[in-house]
């Protein structure tokens, strides 16, 4: 099952909007820790999606006024020989405890995706993975670990304009490395192994929720929006989306910091393509 976000809802967001929706949804998320970390509940989060997609400032987002102790952020470096070998067993230890919520900065679809594009494994190991993971995420979900899985999708050309973004920007020039730059021009082969991916494992008890990421704000929002309509949790308290005008003129966006504000929708739409935080 793929999930494709219909996230019309967030259409026309101003920097007040989006402020005050942040507030509501997070502190919908921290009753949802509570519940969590009451009743022992396990909660894996998987953040996939190409590079400058948004997964790490979408993990920051959603973490930011957790509990500290009952929540992990996971971003497993390069895997050993035998991690390499011995996949699975490399990414159980990722899975949270009872009461805890972890978020997955990638995951074990790395070897779904980026390993195969990029030749950092084999043939067999790339097909040995896609025949087990469904049954391996099984069993985690019978054991009671609730697993969501984010895949954020972007435009070819809003990672170039983002790429460009931060090799320009004299403070986040260092999150652009080689192999980031590599894996922009095998964006058709990427592509190609995603598709494969989500035809294998987007299960029914297992979807993938594809979140559109061209615009960080609107992607984050939704992504956390979805994941507290599906969770339950004691004194739950959904609101529905704040309803937004194409006329209003008190959008803002920092450049390079520099900030220009009192743009009107469109202003602001053209400005946020040349910046990597949005």
């Amino acid at each position: 099952m793929l999930l494709n976000l219909d996230q019309r809802e967030y259409a026309k967001l101003n920097d007040k909007a989006y402020a005050l929706e942040k507030r509501r949804l997070q502190i919908e998320l921290l009753k949802l820790q509570e519940d969590v970390i009451r009743n022992k509940r396990r909660i894996c989060i998987v953040f996939e999606g190409r590079d400058t997609a948004g997964k790490s400032s979408t993990i920051k987002f959603f973490a930011q006024h957790l509990i500290p102790k009952n929540f992990n952020y996971v971003q497993l470096g390069i895997p050993t020989k035998w991690e390499s070998k011995n996949w699975f067993e490399r990414w159980e230890k990722t899975i949270p405890k009872e009461g805890e919520i972890n978020f997955l900065d990638r995951s074990w679809y790395t070897r779904a995706i980026t390993e195969p594009v990029m030749g950092y494994c084999t043939e067999d190991q790339y097909r040995d993975f896609m025949e087990k993971v469904t049954n391996w995420e099984e069993e985690l979900i019978y054991s009671g670990v609730e697993i969501i899985k984010f895949y954020f999708s972007l435009s070819q050309d809003q990672q170039k304009r983002r790429m460009k973004a931060r090799k320009e920007s004299e403070l986040k020039y260092w999150k652009l490395s080689p192999n980031d730059e590599r894996i922009v021009t095998k964006w058709d082969a990427f592509t190609l192994y995603k598709e494969q991916m989500f035809d294998k494992t987007a299960v029914n008890f297992s979807p993938w929720v594809v979140i559109n990421a061209n615009n960080k704000m609107i992607a984050r929002l939704s992504a956390l929006r979805f994941l507290l309509n599906q969770a339950s949790y004691e004194n739950k308290k959904l609101l529905k989306p704040l309803a937004w005008s194409k006329n209003i003129s008190n959008y803002k966006v920092s450049l390079e910091g520099v900030e220009f504000d009192n743009l009107n929708y469109d202003q602001y739409m053209i400005l946020t393509k040349y910046t990597d935080d949005i």
